[in-house]
């Protein structure tokens, strides 16, 4: 498979990339923890085959910035020298948090680059909300939605895109877009600022180039798509009548499924459709869980990593497999992001047998990976924790879920760079 790109991407490259695809939270940082299995993270990733490192930093409260992107640079680099050919992506959310925005300073190279004097000053959550009250306090107390139509937001936005390209991450998940520009009359705000950050990375990124996307169907601005490729959850629909089943359909809720909008891609190339990614998507939990309702984004009760994460071993190996099948017989430049590293809205059990782990190594690595309890019974634990993480069960990740085997069989599965 071809994955050189330099200074654009072609359409046979970024599917390569898009067919490779995996989200795996904390190579940098998940907010502020950063992954302790990481060694065994690169491992499994470059053992897998896997090429598009997706949800690989970001903040969505708040950290210490400065050392936030001082891990995300350091961890790239290690990547890196496992497989140069890693696209690591950062995200840039839809959520500011006053205290986190107000305790960053605006370094001179962000206020140059929109043609303003430097000022020595932070940023300022009050000039990133919506004026008219809109989306404020969305995911609580002093926790809103920026307003990219508001000039302090353009900044944040930028200053945070480029950063994690400066630590050498070569993809920006920019979330719910349609909250971020819900006032903004054509996606020309978004426009503009995308388009400087693509100019930063032209002269900055590894390969001089960045790959943007979204949670959207498809947006077009003055002819040209905004993002490389489309990205949403896969909206799992629930099989009544069999607890726990669910199955992809076109047309269910608000799916990207045959909803992909024709575009001509920021590299210059036209599509039909844009190639897009279908993921295993966290949003929380459900008030009746075990009980479907085909009106809900839940599969029964739960987000779709954690519904994911609570099958048997056998059963995630089998939908893994469908829904890979069910993807690419239908969608020629339709990929499904494999989970691979994710947090969950349960604490979830997993039993791990080893004569050598020891019980100070699992309290070491509780604090930073939310393990809620474990016990040790002679040469075995159970470890209860918060994240899902695909990797082979081992000392080096004695909580993994066991998938990767079967995740680098469907990439092993990739062997042209065109679906038949």
């Amino acid at each position: 498979m071809d994955f050189f790109f330099d200074g654009f991407i072609s359409r046979e490259v970024l599917n390569n990339f898009l067919s490779r695809a995996v989200t795996h939270c904390g190579i940098g940082e998940d907010n502020s923890l950063a992954s302790s299995t990481f060694e065994d993270d690169i491992r499994m990733l470059k053992n897998e085959g896997a090429k598009f490192i997706g949800r690989a930093s970001y903040v969505w409260d708040s950290t210490d910035d400065e050392r936030h992107f001082r891990i995300a640079k350091e961890r790239a680099e290690r990547a890196h020298e496992v497989d140069p050919d890693f696209i690591l992506q950062a995200c840039v959310f839809e959520c500011i948090q006053k205290s986190f925005v107000n305790s960053v300073q605006i370094p001179a190279w962000v206020f140059e680059a929109f043609g303003l004097d430097v000022e020595d000053r932070y940023f300022s959550y009050e000039n990133m909300v919506f004026e008219n009250g809109r989306y404020i306090n969305q995911w609580g107390k002093d926790s809103s939605v920026e307003d990219i139509n508001r000039l302090e937001s353009r900044l944040w936005i930028y200053y945070r895109a480029c950063s994690y390209i400066r630590a050498g991450f070569e993809g920006i998940h920019f979330g719910q877009v349609h909250l971020i520009g819900a006032e903004d009359e054509g996606f020309h705000y978004f426009k503009e600022v995308i388009g400087m950050i693509r100019d930063y990375a032209k002269q900055h990124a590894r390969r001089h180039y960045v790959l943007c996307d979204a949670h959207t169907h498809g947006i077009s601005v003055d002819g040209v798509s905004l993002f490389d490729y489309n990205c949403f959850p896969i909206r799992l629909k629930e099989v009544i009548d069999k607890p726990m089943e669910c199955i992809c359909e076109e047309g269910y809720l608000d799916s990207l499924f045959a909803r992909s909008a024709a575009g001509v891609s920021p590299s210059g190339w036209a599509a039909d459709s844009m190639p897009f990614i279908v993921e295993f998507d966290n949003f929380g939990r459900d008030r009746a869980r075990g009980v479907p309702n085909h009106e809900s984004h839940f599969a029964w009760g739960y987000d779709e990593i954690t519904w994911f994460a609570l099958l048997r071993d056998d059963a995630r190996a089998e939908f893994l497999r469908y829904i890979d099948q069910w993807v690419n017989e239908r969608y020629p430049e339709g990929w499904v992001q494999m989970p691979s590293r994710r947090i969950m809205t349960e604490s979830l059990k997993r039993t791990y047998a080893s004569q050598t782990l020891t019980a100070d190594r699992v309290a070491e690595l509780a604090p930073v990976e939310y393990i809620t309890a474990y016990a040790k019974y002679e040469d075995s634990y159970d470890i209860y924790r918060w994240y899902y993480s695909a990797n082979r069960p081992s000392d080096g990740c004695p909580y993994g879920f066991g998938d990767e085997d079967v995740i680098k069989e469907l990439f092993a599965s990739r062997g042209c760079t065109e679906k038949t």
